[in-house]
């Protein structure tokens, strides 16, 4: 296939079309297909299997806490000014790392951390160096691992950051959402421009090699015009990658965002009016379309390794590095082996008593089968890569020994007709391209390929655009 370009076009009629909820394939099968009867020993055996092969590893770990709720959030939390609830999470996620840890080999390499949330600076510094150090003890670090956290801007200083950075942490993410007055007031979450401009300065000063921002696009009383404001803005920051979500608004799972006034959200045609007045700032000032929400500097990594077709994707993202196993700790955290799939229990007193009792802290799961696996590489190459190599897949599965791609996958293609009609892929010799037109509705386009997918289970998912 040919050099993939990055360029991204817009057509609002086909996003009108296509703009249905649907699975942001972080994972295949999705996280929704986790069930509670899965069997906990698969969790040890594809462990055993990652050892035999030593395949590396990418470490999660939640902190669920918040002093506050942000009325937007779709997130895992727990909100609490109590801040002596984090002091025994602190001790069972410290026995999980232990209980974990004696499962893995030594030898196996962790290329990469994330501290997510909730809120991780909910942990005051003492509290951090006890969790860092933990994770450093049962594990060893490769030299170049990634080492990141996410931080809530309204609740750090300068002193923090640079503790933050001393320690060994890398790479840092905050989230901005808006710099518009009136829409922090109405999702309560307040941040001065002066505060987030004074943030992004220790960061550069305390020399974090990549800083990311979340902005989110329909949140009440965004406009066009407002929202063009805030990209400027972010743009005067310098982040080195910058997220742009669409706001799921989902208050039958999340409760919190009734607090929203409804009434001042913009509709659809203003979203899409805002997503294309975004993507035109950001690619205009020089960054990447990496898919779905996020843009990169050209010469960041993620821009670099999707160029190369060496761009990976887990329940944490995007990411460079090659495919891992990943390990989960906290709560609501999931853990991606081999072949398995699990989530860790969501409830505090689920998570302790398991932990007591010696077992692991494991709510529900799912084992893949071999069309699951098949089909997460297929899914995986078009969300990363905006293209499907038949001959790759084909090899990589041996399907040339019982199926090709085209028998294996003739249903599928019959429905890719329609989306190549639409212009949004093409075919090119014996594989599939994402068009620059198809790139903003890759979900739809990865959704052929999805066999869990249900038209009675979609209402839990955002939109695709």
């Amino acid at each position: 296939m040919r050099k993939l370009s990055q360029t991204v076009a817009f057509d609002a009629a086909l996003l009108h079309k296509y703009n249905q909820p649907l699975p942001r394939y972080t994972s295949y099968p999705p996280a929704t297909e986790l069930k509670s009867d899965f069997d906990r020993d698969a969790f040890q055996t594809a462990i055993a299997v990652g050892n035999r092969k030593q395949t590396p590893l990418s470490l999660y770990c939640h902190i669920p806490f918040c002093e506050t709720p942000c009325y937007f959030c779709g997130c895992n939390t727990i909100i609490t000014q109590r801040k002596e609830v984090a002091e025994p999470y602190l001790g069972y996620l410290a026995r999980q790392i232990r209980q974990v840890a004696s499962l893995v080999d030594a030898n196996r390499r962790v290329h990469q951390l994330h501290w997510g949330g909730g809120t991780p600076n909910y942990l005051d510094r003492a509290q951090v160096e006890f969790l860092w150090n933990q994770f450093n003890r049962y594990f060893s670090f490769d030299t170049a691992a990634e080492i990141s956290i996410e931080v809530n801007p309204r609740y750090v200083d300068r002193d923090y950051i640079l503790f933050l950075r001393q320690l060994g942490f890398n790479r840092i993410s905050f989230g901005i959402q808006d710099f518009n007055p009136q829409v922090q007031e109405a999702i309560n979450r307040v941040q001065p421009e002066a505060m987030l401009f004074n943030v992004m300065a220790w960061m550069r000063e305390a020399g974090f090699e990549s800083v990311n921002v979340d902005l989110i696009y329909g949140l009440p009383f965004q406009t066009d015009a407002t929202f063009k404001d805030t990209v400027q803005k972010t743009v005067q920051l310098n982040p080195d990658r910058i997220a742009v979500f669409n706001f799921a608004y989902v208050p039958w799972i999340k409760p919190v965002q009734k607090r929203m006034p409804t009434s001042a959200m913009p509709d659809a045609a203003e979203k899409l009016e805002i997503l294309q007045s975004t993507i035109a700032q950001l690619t205009q000032h020089g960054y990447v379309f990496i898919g779905m929400d996020h843009f990169a500097k050209p010469d960041d990594e993620l821009a670099i390794a999707q160029q190369a077709g060496q761009l990976h994707r887990n329940f944490q993202g995007y990411t460079t590095k090659p495919e891992s196993d990943l390990l989960g700790f906290g709560i609501t955290s999931i853990s991606m082996l081999q072949d398995v799939y699990c989530q860790n229990h969501k409830k505090l007193k689920d998570f302790y008593q398991a932990i007591d009792a010696g077992e692991l802290p494991i709510e529900k799961g799912i084992q893949l089968n071999r069309d699951d696996l098949i089909r997460r590489t297929a899914i995986a190459e078009l969300m990363c890569q905006f293209k499907l190599s038949a001959p790759d897949l084909e090899e990589k599965y041996h399907l040339g020994f019982d199926l090709d791609f085209n028998d294996y996958f003739a249903e599928e293609l019959v429905r890719l007709d329609a989306l190549e009609t639409d212009r949004l892929i093409e075919r090119r010799g014996d594989g599939i391209e994402v068009t620059p037109l198809g790139r903003l509705l890759i979900r739809n386009i990865a959704s052929v390929f999805d066999t869990y997918l249900k038209p009675e289970a979609i209402r839990g998912f955002s939109k695709s655009v």
